[in-house]
């Protein structure tokens, strides 16, 4: 049987007390809260007057993550879990 993804919906997330990651969004020091961050989320963080229903227009790629991915990419509708010092590249997808 595989082993549990928590980075897969559903999975619970561990309960831990109340921590403030500090996260990298396109250069910028962030100040995050939560264990986990999603797509969505992170394109508010790097463009707050984005609308919502452009989502895809987006590429996001992260490194220095937790193991066992330390780096990826995210899709709408993904998150990942987050890490002190975790750093993503929030960039618009040029469409030819």
């Amino acid at each position: 049987m595989p082993a549990p993804n928590p980075d897969q919906p559903g999975h619970p997330v561990e309960e831990h007390p109340h921590r403030t990651f500090e996260i990298i969004v396109n250069g910028q020091r962030k100040k995050w809260d939560e264990e986990r961050i999603s797509f969505e989320q992170l394109v508010h963080l790097a463009y707050p007057d984005a609308p919502s229903a452009n989502m895809s227009d987006y590429t996001i790629t992260y490194t220095k993550g937790p193991p066992p991915k330390p780096d990826g990419s995210l899709l709408p509708g993904q998150f990942v879990r987050v890490k002190d010092g975790m750093v993503f590249d929030v960039v618009p997808t040029v469409k030819s």
